[in-house]
C-alpha cells in the first residue's frame, strides 16, 4: 500500500490533500485537520513540487481528495527581487499546474495569496474587487497566481491574508522575539498598516469550509480576504509581542523606538496601507475574523511549552 493509502485507510474522515506542508499555514493544516472532522494529507515541497505537473496528477490520484489546499509559496519578499524566476515558479506556475490538474480530476483548490497584491495607497480597508497593483517581484508572482488559478480552476477560493504568524518557520513575532534577547533597543516602523493573522486561524477557516464541501453544502467560489482584528502597524504589533512575552516568556522587554518606512530600506517596497476588508468571508463562508491578540497569546503559550492545538 502507497503511503497516501496508509494515511487514508487510518480514518474513514474526507481526506483534503495539503501541499507547503512544511509552511506555518500547512503545518497548522495538518495537525488540526482531525478536530474538523478530516484527514489531513501534507505534502512538503520536497515530496511534492507544486510546479511539477505530472507529479501534482499524480498526487490527486492516488488521494483522491475532496479539495486540494495550496499553502505552498515563495514568501521571502526581499530575496524576491533577485530571485523572480524562483518566485514566480512557485507563486505563479506552480498554482497554476494545481489549478489545472484540479480541474481535470474535477477537484476543487483553495489557494492562499497576499495583501502585498495590493500597492498599499489607499486609506481605508481594501475589498477584493479592488484594483490589484503590487509594488515588487513577490507580489506581482502571487497576482499572477490568482489569475492563472481562476483560469484554469473555475471551482476555486483566493484567500487573500496578511502578516501571517505561528510558532514555527519565519515571522515577525520570532524576528522580534530573537531581538528582544540580544538588543536593550530595537526599532521598528510605525506607518505601515495592516492585519496580523495567526496560522491557526487561517488553517481553521480553510479546514471548516473544507468540512463544509465534504459535507455537500454549496460553497460560494471566488476570492475573499481573511485577516486578524484590529488593524495595526509593525511598531503597535511589536509593543504587543513584548508585552506578551513579558508575561509569558518571562522576556525584558527592549526599549521600543517607532521609525519611519524610510529609515528601514529594503530592497522590496511594502505597501504602507495592508488593511484587508473582510466583510466578503464573513457573510458568504459565515468565517469570523479572529483577535490577533489572542492568537499570539496562543503563540506565545506554545513556545513557552503550553499545550499545542488539537489535531
Amino acid at each position: 500500500m502507497t503511503p497516501a493509502g496508509k494515511e487514508q485507510a487510518a480514518s474513514t474522515m474526507p481526506v483534503v490533500l495539503v501541499t507547503g506542508a512544511k509552511g506555518q499555514v500547512g503545518r497548522e493544516l495538518v495537525r488540526r485537520g482531525a478536530a474538523h472532522g478530516l484527514t489531513v494529507i501534507g505534502r512538503t515541497r520536497q515530496e511534492l513540487d507544486v510546479a511539477d505537473a505530472a507529479a501534482v496528477r499524480a498526487a490527486i490520484a492516488e488521494v483522491r481528495p475532496v479539495c486540494v489546499l495550496n499553502a505552498a509559496a515563495y514568501t521571502a519578499v526581499d530575496r524576491a527581487e533577485t530571485e523572480a524566476a524562483a518566485a514566480r515558479a512557485a507563486n505563479a506556475l506552480g498554482p497554476e499546474a494545481l489549478a489545472r490538474a484540479c480541474q481535470a480530476a474535477g477537484v476543487p483548490l483553495f489557494h492562499l495569496s497576499t495583501d502585498y497584491v495590493f500597492d498599499g495607497t489607499k486609506k481605508t480597508a481594501w475589498r477584493e474587487e479592488d484594483a490589484t497593483s503590487p509594488l515588487g517581484v513577490y507580489g506581482r508572482t502571487k497576482e499572477e497566481g490568482e489569475r492563472l488559478v481562476r483560469a484554469a480552476c473555475p471551482r476555486h477560493l483566493i484567500i487573500r491574508v496578511s502578516w501571517v504568524f505561528s510558532a514555527h518557520g519565519h515571522n515577525f513575532v520570532k524576528t522580534m522575539l530573537r531581538l528582544a534577547k540580544e538588543r536593550d533597543e530595537v526599532r521598528v516602523v510605525a506607518d505601515q498598516h495592516g492585519c496580523p493573522t495567526p496560522a491557526a486561524a487561517i488553517a481553521d477557516a480553510l479546514l471548516a469550509t473544507a468540512g463544509r464541501l465534504a459535507r455537500g453544502a454549496e460553497i460560494p467560489w471566488g476570492t475573499y480576504h481573511f485577516a486578524g482584528a484590529p488593524p495595526t502597524t509593525w511598531h503597535g504589533f511589536a509593543r504587543e509581542i513584548f508585552t506578551q512575552a513579558a508575561e509569558l516568556l518571562r522576556l525584558k522587554p527592549p526599549r521600543l523606538v517607532p521609525i519611519s518606512t524610510a529609515a528601514y530600506p529594503t530592497p522590496a517596497q511594502r505597501p504602507a496601507w495592508s488593511v484587508l476588508d473582510c466583510a466578503k468571508i464573513r457573510r458568504l463562508l459565515r468565517i469570523p475574523q479572529p483577535d490577533w491578540r489572542q492568537g499570539l497569546r496562543a503563540v506565545l503559550a506554545e513556545m513557552a511549552g503550553g499545550p499545542t492545538p488539537r489535531s
